[in-house]
């Protein structure tokens, strides 16, 4: 064991003494005014002046609890994000009228001046495949397609008003998450952690889990960092195998010893904090450390065979599978762990296709098969435990669907699908201090435009920061000399839909 550690010892004080001769170059280069404006760039970007001047954070211990700028409403928040965008017409968004002009000519009027990603020529418009009743007290509008969440109609808040500006779906998914439809900006999640540490120092603040087969378009960059330290970025765990790649440790290597050779490189990256100042490297410590802790707390909150019979009947889960249903079963397990923000992605609710293929009334009704019972089981789950009135659950995707249907290569006739739908999608919330049994804006007869009660990504941002105690406006962190927020320069807190 001696032998194995001191290896490890030697290899990284070869690595050091490479980076200085490297950095001594680079210093020695700094003399003279050039040098010194070059620090003042470099500072900008990273550095300790870059952390004396962001978010009280001890860069020693990033995950240490933090308090929020005003009392929260939700000490937690799961995003189920349903990746390629479900339709809004066939859940939601009930409009008879539409169903009068089913197979006719789209009028002129919805096309001129407008971008879509698959209709050409003159589309048909498309009445919606589902049948809708009204439930609860509230009376609020949910489809056959999902029966499970119609029985809880009354602890949801309905967004029919929600409008993007990106009509494709990575910049409309990175549009949605991290505020902008560019590369290069941090997730919600990451701010959250940023800005809230973590409530347990053995698992992540921030947990993504995917379902569907695919990960999102926009791929990871929808729950990386950005430029904040990489430490509050989403940790990716799986449902099938180990939650995590190579938290097994390898043949012959005991946990002491893992422990041991941890420390021998964290000692390193100690002294290296210690001459250049840089907090990234106190994030890579924070890291080696985290890893190491979560060898065994991730496979304990992970394993969901030690669920009770009537848990898994409730979700629908199936221990083994990559499921959302068991995915939605992890988040429950990972808030009531501690876990600030776990962001759910189910991939497949693009409804494209053609007559044959029945993107709509086959595609559709079975992505909400595998979801509506489980969706519906994890706000009475949470409800149940005495856990909802704190957790903040999202439910939507990135843009709508359109009230006429796809017209590729002048076949009007040959697709069934709908079309990318910016201007008017559905979203709700429940939970974590919003209203029970409410619905917030309108669109017009056929669910073309907004008409009242109009909403975008900034405001859903802002809104579930603020349920978390942040003003988004204050939730900074200074980046290539300015300040940056979640939300740009947007975004206002939907008070209508606050308790």
């Amino acid at each position: 064991m001696k032998d194995y550690i001191d290896r490890i010892a030697q290899e990284a004080i070869r690595q050091k003494l490479e980076q200085q001769t490297r950095r001594n170059f680079l210093k020695e280069s700094f003399l003279g005014l050039g040098g010194l404006a070059m620090g003042s760039l470099l500072s900008s970007c990273g550095g300790k002046s870059m952390a004396a001047k962001n978010f009280d954070i001890d860069f020693a211990n990033p995950m240490m609890p933090r308090p929020p700028h005003f009392a929260p409403k939700a000490r937690s928040v799961i995003y189920i994000h349903m990746a390629g965008a479900p339709s809004q017409l066939e859940l939601f968004d009930y409009k008879p009228e539409l169903a009068k002009m089913d197979g006719k000519d789209c009028p002129q009027s919805f096309l001129e001046g407008k971008k879509f990603a698959f209709i050409r020529g003159v589309p048909k418009m498309l009445a919606s495949t589902a049948s809708f009743k009204q439930n609860g007290q509230s009376g609020a509008y949910i489809s056959d397609y999902m029966p499970h969440l119609q029985t809880i109609a009354d602890e949801i808040t309905f967004l029919k008003g929600v409008s993007t500006d990106q009509f494709n779906h990575a910049p409309a998914q990175l549009m949605m998450h991290t505020g902008s439809a560019r590369l290069g900006r941090p997730s919600i999640g990451t701010w959250v952690t940023y800005g809230l540490g973590s409530e347990n120092s053995d698992l992540p603040g921030f947990v993504v889990l995917t379902s569907g087969g695919n990960n999102p378009d926009a791929g990871k960059s929808i729950w990386g960092s950005g430029f904040l330290p990489s430490v509050y970025q989403g940790v990716q765990c799986r449902s099938v195998g180990d939650p995590v790649l190579f938290l097994q440790d390898p043949d012959g290597i005991t946990r002491d010893l893992r422990k041991a050779s941890i420390e021998a490189i964290n000692k390193v990256n100690q002294e290296e904090f210690k001459e250049y100042g840089d907090p990234e490297t106190l994030s890579r410590i924070s890291q080696y450390e985290m890893a190491f802790k979560m060898q065994v707390s991730v496979p304990e909150v992970m394993n969901i065979n030690d669920e009770p019979a009537y848990i898994h009947e409730m979700y629908g889960t199936k221990p083994g599978e990559a499921s959302i249903a068991n995915n939605l079963l992890l988040a429950r397990k990972l808030v009531e762990k501690g876990v600030r923000f776990v962001q759910l992605f189910d991939w497949g609710w693009d409804t494209h296709g053609t007559a044959e293929d029945g993107a709509i009334d086959i595609g559709l009704v079975n992505k909400c098969r595998a979801s509506d019972k489980a969706v519906t089981a994890l706000i009475l789950d949470l409800k149940q435990r005495g856990m909802l009135e704190d957790t903040l659950v999202v439910w939507g995707g990135e843009f709508g669907r359109t009230p006429m249907a796809e017209n590729r290569e002048g076949k009007p006739n040959a697709f069934k699908g709908r079309d990318h739908h910016a201007e008017a999608f559905t979203m709700w919330m429940a939970g974590g201090g919003v209203k029970k049994g409410t619905t917030f804006g309108e669109t017009d007869e056929i669910g073309y435009t907004v008409v009242n009660g109009k909403v975008t990504p900034h405001d859903i941002q802002a809104t579930i920061l603020n349920q978390l105690g942040f003003d988004h406006e204050k939730l900074t962190y200074q980046f290539q000399g300015r300040n940056f927020r979640l939300t740009d320069v947007e975004g206002r807190v939907i008070n209508e839909i606050l308790a």
